[in-house]
């Protein structure tokens, strides 16, 4: 029980950073283009291809994704695989899915978010 206090007694950055973060992770496009390099580095024509999104929009994604640190790159003969930038990323994504096994009923019934 300690434990879960001392997690939840964060300051005002760290929350504020946090905010920054799941603003980075709100938008579908993003969302998407990390599913898509949680299985495996792709090049960006092979996000388009998985995402069905347009390579401009794939581009100016990766390059958020890239600024706030979320995937890396790496040069692969004429082409940039992007991947994800650390496995706790990926971890992250499949603990929301475990969540919203448990809370996706009154997720879906929310009105506040559904800017999406």
């Amino acid at each position: 029980m300690d434990q879960i206090v001392a997690d939840c007694n964060t300051g005002a950055n760290d929350i504020k950073r946090r905010a920054k973060l799941f603003r980075g992770l709100a938008d579908p496009s993003r969302l998407a283009i990390l599913d898509a390099l949680c299985q495996a580095p792709l090049a960006v024509h092979e996000i388009v291809t998985r995402t069905e999104l347009s390579q401009p929009n794939v581009s100016n994604h990766l390059r958020c994704l890239l600024d706030c640190g979320l995937v890396a790159s790496d040069r692969d003969g004429r082409f940039i695989r992007y991947r994800i930038s650390s496995p706790r990323i990926t971890a992250l994504l499949n603990d929301v899915d475990a969540l919203l096994d448990v809370v996706a009923e009154g997720v879906e019934a929310c009105d506040n978010y559904c800017g999406t």
